[in-house]
């Protein structure tokens, strides 16, 4: 294990490091963001995502994982002091003993597979990474191939939706797109294909149920903003919208929540017709 430098102050490495978590500018100008957690760091390792830095606690004794990653993997390598260590971290009562900081992939629909049993989802305009990284955690878990995101929303890269992702955001393709128009666009060149995919949004007032919409065929799936819902725009596109019957006194779901709970109805219709 080569040791490339040796950080213990607050100098421009450490700089550029801070900036990749609270800079999104940076964080594009860039090209790269900083991952924080094992399970983030091993996924990105596993599913073939470019490690550019590895930056280690010095002031610990590195696990066999910890070991093993900075021996295996391809990348500058940095012995950091423990205390800039924490302040990277994230977490107040732990010192992290691995960082990664991992380039950013390419916002290209092309990346978001196609097929006639395709599920995508959309999350237009979210304000809250936490809610984009449970989102994505979902569909990973639920089995959509891909995840858009439209609009002036958060960002995907930022350290609360890294983490909230568990993992998830480097196991499946995630793309930004500035609005709805360049997806419709997608849209059309995928039905040009002959693949009929239809556009389907959430909506409390939506005419379905969710469970009586047939998600088994090629499906576009939309979640609204969290206060405002789907745009305008969005909402004319859509073939379907379908509700998420409710009881009790909540007046509506947390949209990652109800994004949940599509995309389990997406899946189990989906077994249902493998039996």
């Amino acid at each position: 294990m080569a040791v490339v430098l040796r950080v213990s102050g607050r100098n421009a490495r450490f700089q550029q490091w801070r900036a990749l978590l609270g800079n999104r500018t940076k964080r594009q100008r860039r090209g790269e963001f900083l991952v924080q957690g094992v399970r983030p760091i091993t996924m990105a390792v596993a599913q073939g995502w470019q490690i550019r830095e590895l930056l280690y606690d010095t002031g610990t004794h590195l696990s066999g994982w910890a070991r093993e990653t900075l021996d295996t993997v391809r990348a500058e390598t940095f012995a950091v002091s423990r205390d800039l260590m924490h302040e990277l971290g994230g977490k107040a009562d732990t010192v992290p003993e691995l960082l990664a900081v991992v380039a950013l992939p390419a916002d290209d629909l092309c990346r978001i597979p196609v097929g006639p049993t395709m599920l995508t989802v959309v999350f237009d305009r979210p304000t809250s990474p936490g809610n984009i990284g449970t989102l994505i955690r979902s569909a990973d878990a639920f089995g959509a191939g891909g995840v858009i995101v439209t609009g002036h929303a958060a960002d995907v890269y930022d350290p609360k939706a890294v983490r909230a992702s568990t993992g998830s955001l480097f196991a499946l393709p995630v793309v930004r797109v500035p609005s709805h128009q360049a997806v419709l666009s997608w849209v059309a060149a995928v039905r040009a294909e002959g693949i009929g995919m239809n556009i389907v949004g959430t909506d409390e007032r939506g005419m379905l149920d969710a469970a009586e919409y047939d998600f088994t065929r090629p499906t576009l799936a939309l979640i609204g903003n969290e206060t405002t819902g789907l745009s305008s725009g969005w909402r004319v596109a859509c073939d379907e919208l379908v509700r998420i019957p409710m009881l009790g006194s909540a007046s509506s779901l947390n949209a990652a929540t109800a994004a949940t709970v599509v995309l389990y109805e997406s899946a189990r219709q989906r077994a249902a017709a493998r039996r």
